[in-house]
């Protein structure tokens, strides 16, 4: 009765630690995926919290580029979709183009006579009476005779002067010639002259 009290007590003992780590394993397994659950959610979280973040950068972003574009309007003027502003200073073409997209925009590109129309008389209020030519975005610089805007853009309005362009592989950029009523000059694009950059407005 001894041995058998003895071998009871033992197998109970056995049966108790057996059901305490059972419970332990059971109870951390469950902890562990409570913890997991917890930092996905933390994850998720930070995630909506990083793509609000985003989206509110990128909306301050886009209303101070509106204001910018309002403040170049303001100091300039307003056709279409798009506003003109004249430099104060001359520029060799590529130093110009580079000032227009700084600020936001490209050298001026007339599309169509009503554009040109609105340059012409534009450009005689604001630029200088001594200012006849200024730089348009346009060049044949990638491949001769080939002429297209800053951007890379084949062009499907031209308004050339007479017997232009003829320049050949010299004179690869583009002017607006207030002398010869807004007629398109070619010309080497390191002569200094001035410009006009135009930005898009919705």
């Amino acid at each position: 009765p001894a041995q058998k009290d003895m071998a009871r007590r033992g197998f109970l003992v056995f049966l108790l630690v057996t059901i305490l780590l059972l419970d332990q394993t059971t109870g951390q397994g469950s902890h562990s995926k409570a913890r997991k659950h917890s930092k996905r959610r933390v994850k998720e979280k930070d995630g909506d919290l990083r793509s609000q973040i985003n989206k509110l950068w990128q909306e301050v972003n886009s209303l101070k580029e509106m204001q910018a574009l309002q403040t170049v309007c303001l100091r300039g003027m307003k056709v279409h979709k798009k506003c003109y502003l004249a430099s104060e200073s001359s520029k060799h073409f590529h130093e110009a183009n580079e000032e227009c997209i700084a600020k936001g925009g490209t050298l001026a590109i007339p599309r169509d006579s009503d554009e040109t129309n609105a340059l012409r008389d534009y450009s005689k209020k604001s630029l200088p009476t001594s200012a006849t030519d200024f730089w348009l975005g346009i060049t044949d610089m990638v491949n001769e005779g080939k002429f297209v805007d800053v951007n890379g853009m084949v062009l499907s309005y031209f308004n050339w002067d007479r017997l232009q362009p003829n320049g050949g592989k010299r004179e690869n950029c583009v002017l607006f010639s207030q002398s010869a009523n807004g007629k398109w000059v070619d010309e080497v694009c390191r002569t200094v002259k001035r410009y006009i950059c135009e930005f898009l407005i919705p």
